[in-house]
């Protein structure tokens, strides 16, 4: 049958400031796919995830995304971009304002998925704290409930399991785990291959300015050989 329209479609495209990082990459991702993005440091790898977000600007080729003008697109940054002086509330209330805004009358569903992100994440001791006293891995947190609460089709996270324990890592792979079983899609650049191995369907390796782009049992296999 017709596939499915993709949630991005991406076409000879190269990526980088000065110089190309990564070349030629030409791929589709389609609903509910869990692609990690691995490959050395320095190698291109955020370059990617923004570029697709489209703070970057592509050296060549292009980035189309089929997705809903409101909030269709989450975005997790290594930094996290959180507001330091705002309540985790607050900052969780972004993300549903992102893809619910107020003009459709849904005030209620925004304010439900606030505190169902917020509780997913295990911080409703911490609702009214200011983002500034919580620990890194609470910063974390934070940042994956205002994904949540956004529900976006396609969320790009920049390592954003890091500084987490295992429990905690458990519980943020459950959480975007309801996101992409409901047909959403993660793109994720992770150095930890155990959390690759847990939830990925997909994996896009960067080796010497290319994209290998194989299914999770393919990059098995590969790892296998290589031990």
């Amino acid at each position: 049958g017709e596939m499915a329209q993709p949630l991005l479609k991406i076409s000879n495209l190269s990526v980088g400031f000065n110089d190309d990082l990564v070349q030629n990459i030409s791929l589709e991702v389609h609903s509910g796919e869990i692609i990690a993005v691995l490959g050395q440091s320095g190698i291109g790898k955020t370059t990617l995830i923004r570029t697709i977000a489209g703070l970057v600007q592509p050296r060549q080729g292009s980035v189309d995304l089929f997705l809903p003008v409101n909030g269709g697109l989450g975005y997790i940054p290594q930094r996290l971009g959180l507001i330091r002086h705002a309540s985790v509330y607050h900052n969780v209330n972004l993300g549903a304002r992102a893809s619910l805004p107020w003009f459709k009358g849904n005030r209620e569903g925004r304010a439900n998925r606030v505190v169902s992100a917020i509780a997913a994440m295990g911080l409703e001791e911490k609702v009214n704290e200011p983002i500034r006293r919580l620990s890194g891995g609470q910063l974390r947190r934070v940042a994956t409930a205002r994904a949540l609460a956004q529900q976006p089709e396609l969320l790009l996270a920049d390592e954003f399991l890091s500084e987490l324990d295992h429990t905690t890592v458990d519980v943020v792979l459950d959480a975007v785990k309801t996101l992409t079983d409901a047909g959403n899609s993660l793109i994720m650049v992770e150095h930890h291959e155990e959390n690759v191995e847990m939830i990925a369907t997909r994996i896009w390796l960067i080796e010497n300015q290319q994209l290998f782009d194989m299914t999770i049992d393919e990059w098995r296999t590969k790892m296998e050989e290589e031990e």
